[in-house]
């Protein structure tokens, strides 16, 4: 496989054009799930890109759908061979979260809401650290060390020299004030934050408590966009013990709004710097 490659963006676009010839044929997922004797719930899975797609499963969906051009099934059949293969991310074992690291990983622009805590992308190693281990107690130390190592790896999209990740942070005051670790760590982190946010591709804001009510209460969420036009953008929202993937128009439409009013209200750039920087201060005294 060349390593440019997404597995999991491969299975999206393949997913999409399955739904596409699905719905050109006029057929719901019940009806096809009926023909081929599966679940309705299997049809769904491999149109929404959440799970691989064999090359058996695309030859027998065209043969539902009469696709007659060899050039479209051929080139089906090529993106599920790919889709079948491993992104770096599968080499630490199972991550629970590894639907969305692909995603991240051939993202062109991500924008963040963060109302608790320093975004991923964004932490030091002691910060990262010590807050799995906070908001996992039961964790083994092997798995800490995992999942703070995929942590600093997905950081490379940030660093690299070719092609970074357009980032767009908006953080709550309360991320600033938490204290994760201790005062050291949190003065470290902050002056981090201060370092990354003036690189030309990281924007971060700071949405003050004296804001009040606003758009972002209802919790953190991320919004993923794709330099191809087949893949459609992304809204992210982590749970507990699933996570939540939007990509209807008018549900991407709908938070990228309410991003627009959480920038708005926001400190602009170089406020944001300060108030991070007075922040870093308070820690050090």
């Amino acid at each position: 496989m060349a390593s440019n490659v997404n597995p999991t963006v491969r299975r999206r676009r393949l997913g999409q054009e399955l739904r596409r010839l699905r719905e050109l044929k006029g057929m719901t997922a019940e009806e096809v799930a009926e023909r081929l004797l599966v679940s309705q719930s299997k049809i769904s899975r491999l149109e929404n890109g959440r799970r691989s797609i064999s090359q058996r499963d695309v030859r027998d969906l065209c043969g539902v759908y009469e696709v007659e051009d060899q050039r479209i099934v051929d080139s089906l059949m090529e993106m599920a061979r790919d889709s079948r293969q491993q992104g770096w991310w599968h080499t630490f074992g199972d991550i629970p979260y590894s639907v969305y690291i692909g995603l991240e990983t051939d993202a062109e622009s991500l924008r963040v809401y963060e109302p608790q805590l320093v975004t991923g992308l964004l932490q030091t190693r002691a910060y990262a650290e010590a807050l799995v281990q906070g908001a996992l107690p039961e964790t083994s130390t092997a798995e800490i060390e995992k999942r703070v190592q995929v942590r600093m790896r997905r950081q490379e999209r940030i660093t690299s020299g070719t092609n970074p990740l357009r980032l767009w942070v908006v953080l709550d005051e309360a991320a600033l004030r938490r204290v994760v670790g201790s005062r050291l760590v949190m003065r470290e982190q902050l002056e981090h934050l201060i370092e990354m946010s003036q690189l030309p591709h990281v924007t971060v804001q700071v949405l003050p408590f004296e804001v009040g009510a606003h758009p972002g209460l209802n919790g953190q969420y991320a919004i993923l966009e794709f330099t191809d036009a087949a893949d459609s953008s992304v809204v992210y929202l982590e749970g507990v013990t699933s996570d939540l993937y939007l990509e209807k128009a008018q549900d991407v439409q709908k938070y990228a709004v309410m991003y627009e009013h959480l920038r708005a209200q926001s400190l602009n750039v170089e406020q944001s710097r300060q108030f991070i920087a007075n922040r870093a201060k308070d820690f050090a005294d």
